[in-house]
């Protein structure tokens, strides 16, 4: 019953997107502790940024960050409220839904200069 349905595809999102936003934490640590060779050394890192293929990143960055959290606050209620359990198949794609809706606008904002040329 729960192979291969929301709750299953729900704990793979979370688990994918909690990686993902881990995996840029060390990064910006990394970059950010790059300060310590000098100027030159941080101005080139931030450089790489300014590239399309990170603006891509970013997005899909913020995306990972708004699944999970939307995700997270879906587990407490499935958790903490007695009836969760039953309706956790709705609140997932209700949680899909809001995520699109927050997500697609992002994105189109964040590509406008990538996209657009600004």
């Amino acid at each position: 019953m729960y192979k291969g349905h929301e709750g299953m595809w729900s704990w793979i999102f979370h688990r994918i997107s909690g990686l993902a936003v881990l995996l840029f934490l060390f990064a910006h640590i990394v970059d950010t502790a790059l300060i310590g060779w000098g100027p030159d050394v941080y101005n080139a890192a931030m450089a790489l940024y300014r590239h399309p293929v990170f603006r891509v990143g970013e997005v899909l960055l913020v995306g990972a960050v708004v699944y999970h959290a939307l995700n997270g606050i879906r587990i407490i209620v499935v958790d903490f409220w007695p009836l969760g359990t039953r309706f956790q198949r709705q609140m997932f794609w209700v949680e899909i839904v809001i995520f699109l809706i927050l997500w697609i606008p992002a994105s189109l904002l964040m590509l406008s200069p990538v996209v657009l040329g600004r």
